[in-house]
């Protein structure tokens, strides 16, 4: 950015010098650098000069978005039409406190369906907000919420961290029992 308000500054210095004017182009190029504009915002929290990109959308500091290592790598037919075959999506959460799960839609990223232990209805019901019991009450609200909402299908894929055994297995059955079809991805 500075090498082009440099060329610029100095282009119209260099013109005013051929028509025979010292005066004019020298004070030409002052003006360029002292007309009041802040040329360059001060440093920025991590050290590196906030300047702004070459079609001045944003600071080069912000991070771009991630392109592909190949972008000419072919994307599978399955890739690009699942989250319409498929749109909704299982997510649970668990903590040691609570129990969550909500039903995703894929390409709106909409909630159509949530039930939690958390939830007035459901607190009143358990005795504990995090064992298998209190698993098999969300599941069952998720399914009575989901079927008002005219979703009967979904998929689940585990967290990395997550293993498809206990309480997460519970929530699962108790929607499947319930009448939501659960198609399960596990690698």
């Amino acid at each position: 950015m500075l090498r082009s308000i440099l060329s610029q500054s100095w282009k119209r210095g260099a013109h005013m010098l051929c028509e025979g004017n010292s005066a004019p182009a020298l004070l030409t190029c002052w003006s360029q650098f002292h007309s009041g504009q802040v040329l360059s915002s001060s440093r920025s929290f991590f050290g590196v000069e906030d300047f702004v990109d070459e079609d001045n959308s944003r600071p080069y500091t912000y991070k771009k978005e991630k392109r592909s290592k190949n972008p000419h790598k072919h994307i599978s037919f399955k890739q690009r039409t699942i989250a319409y075959m498929e749109p909704f999506t299982l997510d649970v959460f668990i903590s040691k406190r609570f129990v969550s799960a909500s039903l995703t839609h894929r390409s709106t990223c909409r909630q159509v369906a949530v039930a939690g232990t958390n939830s007035k209805d459901i607190k009143a019901v358990l005795k504990s907000r995090s064992d298998i019991p209190a698993c098999l009450a969300v599941g069952r609200f998720l399914a009575e919420r989901a079927k008002e909402a005219d979703v009967f299908t979904c998929t689940y894929t585990p967290r990395e961290r997550d293993k498809f055994e206990g309480k997460i297995r519970a929530v699962v059955q108790s929607l499947i029992d319930n009448g939501i079809n659960v198609k399960l991805y596990l690698d």
